[in-house]
């Protein structure tokens, strides 16, 4: 399965990327999600608080994915 991963915000500063390629077998986004923080070190993707989106949609970290899928992540947006 090929992925195409995206950061936004302060996760895309935080990594130094806007995104990457993932290749690999990934059931659901929080999958990949482990696969990011513990491959890569990318420590800001475990906040509790993260969101994430499939295919521009907004969605859980149990969502199913398939081949080709677009997975984004961003900090939540707060407001004042």
């Amino acid at each position: 399965m090929k992925l195409n991963v995206k950061f936004f915000a302060r996760y895309r500063e935080a990594l130094g990327m806007d995104g990457l390629l993932l290749e690999g077998e990934f059931a659901t986004v929080e999958e990949v999600r482990r696969l990011l923080v513990e491959r890569d070190g990318a420590q800001v993707l475990a906040e509790p608080n993260l969101m994430c989106a499939r295919n521009e949609e907004l969605c859980q970290l149990d969502e199913l994915l398939s081949d080709g899928d677009e997975v984004a992540f961003f900090p939540t947006v707060t407001g004042g």
